[in-house]
């Protein structure tokens, strides 16, 4: 296909290698970041959230621009991000069930 090709919908059927290099250039950016953290030895919670939103971001960039998901169709989209958020909520609910079965059990049973 020639430069000027484009598909039914009016839409350029390639993508411009500027838009890849930049995606590129962020991901290595984001590593550098992920990489710091442990540089400069930070500890607790700030440290595992920020790993954890860098690894977001990387993630959210690659599906995003190298699988395609920022040109599909709406439907797609919520059929392949939903069922993982869905997922992350009821982890979320399962995590917050069990700390307090645990508190509960320390403080109705005395163990430690």
């Amino acid at each position: 296909m020639t430069a000027s090709a484009s598909h039914p919908s009016g839409h350029s059927s390639g993508h411009s290698i500027r838009l890849y290099l930049l995606v590129w250039f962020w991901l290595f950016v984001l590593s550098a970041c992920s990489y710091l953290v442990d540089y400069f030895h930070l500890q607790g919670i700030l440290r595992w959230f920020l790993i954890l939103l860098f690894m977001v971001v990387k993630a959210g960039l690659i599906v995003a621009v190298f699988m395609h998901m920022a040109w599909e169709r709406l439907a797609l989209i919520y059929a392949i991000l939903v069922p993982p958020a869905a997922l992350l909520v009821f982890v979320a609910i399962m995590s917050a069930e069990a700390t307090y079965t645990l508190l509960t059990r320390s403080t109705f049973l005395g163990g430690g």
